[in-house]
């Protein structure tokens, strides 16, 4: 990533960390209940790439928006985001010990803690775009709607599920992976280009756009996750690779090959790539969405 463009990174990452502090605050009022704040806290500030809030700051900004407004809808898309994260690692789903290189909210804590963090911060999003004062009411029922939609059975939920009943397949193929995929991993990247939209009042026509964007990044993310499972390293990656050929799972790298899965992962990007055009000052978005193509982790 270009300088400028690095510096935008880190200037959207500043934002989204103090906002994430600034809505999960420690209070006196909650001292009976610190265990699971500090569940909370541990998997929210774990890190990672914070790619869905960079992406709902950076719609807002293309479309004119003023961008302190985008604050609340994209640290609630990265707690509901985390809130996956945390449920996706219980022993119930994929039983994984490690998360973006440390120890699981399930080990560091307890299993009945983690679920109750997951849980926490799946209703905390909510309240944190309800109790914003920049945003109007009309904004926060689409925020809300858009929000719970995306993370629900017809979006985030309804992925996983698929997914787990896939492990118990051996008929799956490629249809679907896609709409396992435009579940689990494509509605929130939705969601969040969407919700970024939504904060700077954009019309449907640009809604419409930064969704279909959204829809093709979801899934080209979901196949390059799908390929470093096989190609990367856990020290690299920061989580165990090779679970998904352990479990017998059916991946795009395995349905396809690695050569077809890096081909369609790079048409997906280069279409994204394209409807960033409808957008002005899309510079740094476009070069973020090349670089999720080719990242190492």
């Amino acid at each position: 990533m270009n300088c400028i463009n690095a510096e935008i990174m880190k200037k959207d990452i500043d934002v989204i960390e103090n906002a994430l502090r600034n809505y999960l605050p420690y209070e006196e009022s909650i001292k009976r209940q610190e265990k699971v704040v500090d569940a909370m806290r541990y998997s929210l500030e774990a890190g990672g790439k914070r790619i869905r809030p960079v992406l709902t700051m950076e719609f807002c900004r293309m479309c004119g928006g003023d961008v302190s407004k985008a604050a609340a809808p994209a640290a609630a898309i990265e707690m509901i985001h985390t809130f996956s994260l945390i449920h996706d690692d219980l022993p119930a789903m994929d039983d994984d010990d490690y998360r973006r290189g440390r120890k699981s909210c399930h080990k560091e804590f307890n299993e009945a803690t983690a679920i109750l963090a997951g849980d926490a911060l799946s209703i905390h999003a909510f309240s944190v775009i309800a109790d914003d004062d920049k945003l109007t009411p009309v904004q926060k029922v689409k925020l809300m709607q858009v929000l719970g939609e995306c993370s629900g059975y017809k979006g985030m939920i309804g992925g996983q599920i698929i997914d787990m009943e896939n492990e118990k397949r051996d008929d799956v193929d490629e249809e679907n992976l896609r709409a396992m995929c435009a579940g689990k991993t494509g509605a929130l990247i939705r969601c969040a280009c969407v919700m970024g939209c939504i904060a700077a009042e954009a019309d449907d026509e640009i809604i419409a756009a930064a969704d279909r964007y959204g829809a093709c990044l979801g899934l080209a993310f979901q196949i390059v996750d799908d390929i470093l499972d096989v190609t990367s390293t856990t020290e690299v990656l920061g989580k165990p690779v090779g679970s998904d050929k352990e479990s017998g799972k059916t991946t795009f790298a395995t349905i396809m090959g690695l050569e077809k899965a890096q081909t369609l992962a790079k048409e997906l990007t280069d279409e994204a790539i394209g409807i960033l055009d409808k957008f002005k000052e899309n510079e740094f978005l476009a070069e973020l969405t090349h670089e999720l193509l080719v990242r190492i982790k």
